[in-house]
This record gives structure tokens, C-alpha cells and sequence, in this order.
């Protein structure tokens, strides 16, 4: 990260369109003043977790750190919002570090397209009947046929979203691993899905796929009629997310595998 340490003096303010994120906006930007993303050391993300996953999504070449504040239904990616001592509470901030997952899809004319997920790449069935689908790991089919709704594929940062909710692992935000997660599985009936480092290069082909059509999506950018999905960390993309001291995203993740 090249922003000096600890001195967020420019400050970027970007709202979700709800009412209660835009007159967050407006009355922080009249304490803190008005900065450029382009220019500024720190965003400040106000919404909720979608927003902060767009924000991430629109800078995510710039380096910058974000810093999200809630005022939006989920906001397990952010912080709690006040519009006092911003300054001081960016200054004590923990940052993590994260890399997104990089997805090469091809669709059923052949063309390819590259996206960017920071939670997941998921898979789903386009219509009433299952997707059939073969995973490989490293070159190596570690499935031969997946009956299934779908299959995903998350990030530690993204183990507490799509993925917690299919039943898949909680990953310490600086674990090496990624969590394949089933979704629905019909056979083999007892898969539950598998961890993996975070190294692997991870190929999900689409068997039956003119039967059996399938959507795949990184996040919330979605391609149609998909034969084949290839999955890797993007490693030299790195992320900066600002989270209050002791309640980092490192803490959540913890605090999540405790919840009752």
C-alpha cells in the first residue's frame, strides 16, 4: 500500500442510493470536506456490504483503502457508523489485506470472458433440471459427475456470505485455502464440498450443458450458457479493507464460528 501510514487526510466519501447512506454522505463530506477517489488516501464506503463489494470492485487496480460504514441491511463488512472522529478512527484502523479470485468462463459459442470476485465464482442451474458438473483440481478430476443446483468457490473473506449460507467452512482471513462448496447436492449424496490452497487452478466443466444449461457469476458479474469455468487467486491484485482495532474482519471471522 503507498498511502503513508496512518495519515488519511483526503477523504472520498461513496453511498449506496438509500436515503439514510446519502445524508450520510452529505453530512460527513460538510466535517470532513470533499475528495476525488482519484486523489484521495482513503474511500469511505457508506451502505452496506453490497456497496462495500461494488466500491472494492471500482477501484480495485487504484490501491486505495477502503472503509466502509454501515447504513445498509448487512454489514458484515463494515464498520459502525458515527460521523464523529473519523480522522482519528481511520488512524487506529486494522487493515486487511485480501486477493480476489480471478474466473475465465466459456460460454457455449466459445468465447471467453475474465471477471473478478472478491467473496466467491458461483455456479448455477439455468433451468428445472440439475447441473451436471466435473471438477478438477490442478489438472487432476477429483469429480467425474456432481449432480448438483451448483457448486462455488469462496475466498476467506467470503466465507461468511453465499457460502456459510450453503452449509461451507469459515476460513481464517489469513488462511492459504479456498472452500469448494456444493450447492444442493444430489449425488454423491455425501459430498460436502472440500478445502483447497490457495494456489490451485480449480476447472469446472459442464456436462450435458445443451441439456442441462448453467450461469456462472464472480460476485455479481454473471455469464450465461457456461461449458467451462477455470478459477485461480488473482494474486497480484491486492486489497486493502479498514476495520476498527479488536473488531477487525479477522475478529468476525472468529466471532462467526462462536455465534448462536
Amino acid at each position: 500500500m503507498s498511502k503513508e501510514k496512518n495519515k488519511f487526510e483526503r477523504i472520498a466519501f461513496v453511498a449506496s442510493d438509500v436515503p439514510e447512506a446519502i445524508e450520510a454522505r452529505e453530512a460527513l463530506i460538510k466535517r470532513y470536506g470533499k475528495t476525488d477517489p482519484a486523489n484521495a488516501d482513503v474511500i469511505v464506503a457508506l451502505g452496506g456490504d453490497g456497496l462495500m463489494l461494488q466500491t472494492l470492485h471500482r477501484f480495485i487496480n487504484d490501491k486505495i483503502p477502503t472503509y466502509g460504514m454501515n447504513r445498509g441491511s448487512v454489514g458484515f463488512l463494515m464498520n459502525d457508523y458515527s460521523e464523529d472522529d473519523l480522522r482519528e478512527r481511520l488512524a487506529a484502523a486494522e487493515i486487511s489485506r485480501i486477493h480476489p479470485l480471478s474466473m475465465i468462463s466459456t460460454d457455449s459459442t466459445g468465447k471467453a470472458q475474465k471477471s473478478l470476485a472478491i467473496n466467491e465464482v458461483s455456479l448455477f442451474r439455468q433451468r428445472y433440471q440439475a447441473a451436471k458438473l466435473k471438477v478438477a483440481i490442478d489438472g487432476k478430476v477429483r469429480l467425474e459427475e456432481l449432480i448438483c443446483d451448483g457448486i462455488l468457490v469462496a475466498t476467506p473473506a467470503g466465507s461468511t456470505a453465499y457460502n456459510l449460507s450453503v452449509h461451507g467452512p469459515i476460513l481464517p482471513i489469513k488462511a492459504a485455502l479456498l472452500a469448494v462448496t456444493p450447492i444442493s447436492p444430489f449425488r454423491p449424496r455425501r459430498w460436502r464440498g472440500a478445502l483447497v490452497s490457495n494456489k490451485a487452478h480449480i476447472t469446472i466443466s459442464v456436462l450435458e450443458a445443451q441439456k442441462r444449461p448453467v450461469s456462472a457469476a464472480a460476485d455479481h458479474f454473471e455469464t450465461r450458457d457456461v461449458v467451462k469455468v477455470e478459477i485461480e487467486q488473482a494474486r497480484a491484485i491486492e486489497l486493502y479493507m479498514m476495520f476498527d482495532r479488536n473488531h477487525g474482519l479477522e475478529e468476525r471471522l472468529l466471532a462467526e464460528q462462536f455465534s448462536y
